[in-house]
Order: C-alpha cells, then sequence, then structure tokens
C-alpha cells in the first residue's frame, strides 16, 4: 500500500514547477450542462476504476505545462465558443499544485464564471490552509469524489493505505469550515447497501446536507478500465438504493 500524501509530493515536483501546471486536453464537456474543461495530468490516488490512465501511469510524458493565464485564457475560449458560464479541471487531481490552482481561481474570480473543482479530497484533508485558501473564491464549488464508502473499501478501490480514506471526509469538514461550497459524490457501482449506509451516517455527523446533496456516479465501461477491474478483481456491484438512503436524512 501506498501513501497519497507522499506520492503527491512525488508528483509535484513532476507536473508543477511555480505557478506552472500540466494539462493534456482542453475540451469542452456536457456534464453540469455544459462546462469548460482542463484535464490536468498526475493524481496521488490509483483508483481501478480511472478512465484517465495514460496522464495518471507516464506523468512525465503526458502533457505540457501551462501557466494560469493560459489555462484561462483556453477554458474561456471555450465557454464563449459553446456559451458556458461554468469551469472546471478534470482528468486527474487539480489541488496537486498548490500555488497554480489559487492562481488561476483568482482570476476565474474577477469573471462571472462558476468553477467547479473536482478532487479527491486528499491534500484538503491533510492540510487545513489548503480548504482556508480556498474559503476566499466566492464563485467556487468543490466536488469531492469520495472513493469507497470505508477504508477497507476505499483501500481495494485505490491500492492506498487504509488511514488515507478519513482524509477524504475530513476534506469535506475542512472546507465546510471554511465556508466553501461543496459537496460529495460516490460512485453508484460501488456503493452497496450496508457500506452506503454506514457511509451515509459518517456524512451526516459532517453536515445533514452532505447526505441530501450526495451525488452517483456512474462507471465507465471502457475496455482498459473492466480490464483493471478484473485484475484487480474487483467485483462490480449496482445498487438503486439511493432514493431510500436520501429519505432517511
Amino acid at each position: 500500500m501506498y501513501d497519497p500524501i507522499e506520492l503527491a509530493g512525488r508528483l509535484e515536483e513532476i507536473v508543477a514547477r511555480g505557478d506552472e501546471r500540466k494539462y493534456y486536453r482542453f475540451r469542452a464537456a456536457r456534464f453540469y450542462g455544459g462546462i469548460a474543461t482542463a484535464d490536468c495530468v498526475g493524481c496521488c490516488l490509483r483508483c481501478a476504476f480511472c478512465w484517465s490512465r495514460a496522464p495518471l501511469t507516464n506523468p512525465e510524458r503526458v502533457g505540457r505545462f501551462y501557466n494560469p493565464a493560459q489555462v484561462f485564457a483556453k477554458l474561456n475560449a471555450i465557454a464563449k465558443k459553446h456559451g458556458y458560464s461554468q469551469l472546471r479541471i478534470s482528468g486527474n487531481e487539480p489541488t496537486i499544485g498548490r500555488q497554480h490552482l489559487l492562481c488561476l481561481l483568482g482570476l476565474v474570480e474577477q469573471t462571472n464564471y462558476s468553477f467547479i473543482l473536482e478532487t479527491n479530497g486528499i491534500l484538503l484533508g491533510a492540510d487545513p490552509s489548503y480548504a482556508q485558501a480556498l474559503g476566499k473564491f466566492e464563485n467556487l464549488h468543490v466536488r469531492v469524489s469520495l472513493k469507497g464508502c470505508d477504508a477497507e473499501h476505499f483501500s481495494h478501490l485505490t491500492g492506498a493505505k487504509l488511514e488515507a480514506f478519513e482524509l477524504q471526509l475530513t476534506a469535506l469538514r475542512n472546507l465546510l469550515d471554511a465556508g466553501v461550497s461543496c459537496h460529495a459524490a460516490i460512485m453508484q457501482e460501488f456503493a452497496p447497501k450496508d457500506k452506503l449506509e454506514q457511509l451515509t451516517q459518517q456524512l451526516s455527523a459532517i453536515d445533514r446536507s452532505l447526505v441530501q446533496e450526495l451525488e452517483f456516479e456512474y462507471l465507465i465501461p471502457f475496455s482498459h478500465v473492466i480490464q483493471e477491474l478484473a485484475r484487480r478483481g474487483i467485483h462490480v456491484e449496482y445498487t438503486d438504493i439511493k432514493t431510500s438512503i436520501r429519505k432517511n436524512f
């Protein structure tokens, strides 16, 4: 098992330099009703179901460096072309490279765009000051993608040490304490009823709104994803209980 905090530190030396960050693609996406998207390179988790394999496994060889102004210019051009009001970073883990992210958010703050930060929450859970720094941005919303319902489940899906699971929940607590708009998401295929009920209890203990706003995402069955799940011996489980879970909170 690996330590995702240590991995993030090693990756930052590869994918970030000063206020620059590595990206491999800029695109229009249909999610959130339409959003301009920058796909970054490098993540501190190794999820079996990750669809973005090359940037994850070969950060040295994939992508190129962009400064915040260049990233904003590309996102702004995409948003204007398609009539979008929202921007985001996706692909891998955008909180790696703190200086770059905060500078980019500072540029977005001067506009009418909304910015959705998609993160695994590991670094935000490990360092409360990171969440506090995000608290100054009024047009920011953070989506914390939970990898599994408990520590064992998390470790099985990501290969990371069990203790790192709590960092994801702590990230949500840190964000709420900092006044940052946020919600949690979990993949429906990896949310069996018993484990999901336990997770919702934990989320409710942090803030009841996290249960009411819990987002269920879905596995994208790319061939390399199915192969990796099979290689790790991970069974895909389906659930349709999200509605009943929400009604209980």
